[in-house]
């Protein structure tokens, strides 16, 4: 009988692949677009950095739901529930840059760019609210589910790594790799 579940040598697969795409990410062409000064690299990075922390924000209320229903599960979830919430602020696009009076200094491809993602959400809003996630009555199975929406949020921030500038790269490489180990630990010791 195979063994379902995340399992040591898949997180190590999944590391492997993240750097692999790392790899791959680094190298670019010579269209322009790639230059990290570019008004279409900033705007590019700018977008994946939302879409980026729109998943881990998602990820970030399926544990909030799972613990308001399952407190019993705070010992287990709360150090990677904390981890997943750092994972949003590292995402979050940084502050605008401030002029000699210590007023925000909009860029230029902020400027032109201010209004809209390319998923037409305002650039500042990153997915702060949004529906409750279901959450089953049975914590096993919580805490399961918790698991597949860790793979998921992995598995998006290992496909969006290959779009990513370098410095941009490296986060979501680490941000992968840190979701395939916490749904190893959350389906380890679990009897499915």
């Amino acid at each position: 009988m195979r063994r379902t579940g995340t399992t040591r040598r898949g997180a190590l697969k999944a590391v492997g692949a993240t750097a692999g795409g790392l790899l791959t990410a680094c190298s670019g062409g010579d269209d322009g677009a790639d230059e990290p000064g570019s008004a279409a690299a900033v705007k590019a990075e700018k977008a994946l950095r939302v879409r980026s922390t729109r998943t881990s924000r998602e990820l970030l209320r399926q544990y909030d739901a799972v613990l308001e229903l399952h407190p019993d599960q705070a010992t287990r979830l709360t150090p990677l529930r904390d981890s997943v919430a750092l994972h949003v602020t590292a995402l979050s696009p940084p502050p605008p840059k401030k002029d000699e009076s210590g007023k925000p200094k909009p860029s230029p491809s902020e400027s032109a760019s201010a209004s809209a993602s390319p998923d037409g959400a305002p650039v500042g809003d990153v997915g702060g609210a949004g529906p409750t996630p279901f959450v089953p009555a049975d914590a096993g199975k919580a805490v399961r589910e918790l698991a597949a929406a860790e793979r998921r949020s992995a598995d998006a921030h290992a496909e969006a790594l290959v779009h990513a500038p370098p410095e941009l790269a490296r986060l979501l490489a680490s941000l992968a790799a840190a979701g395939a180990a916490h749904a190893y630990l959350l389906t380890k010791g679990s009897s499915s």
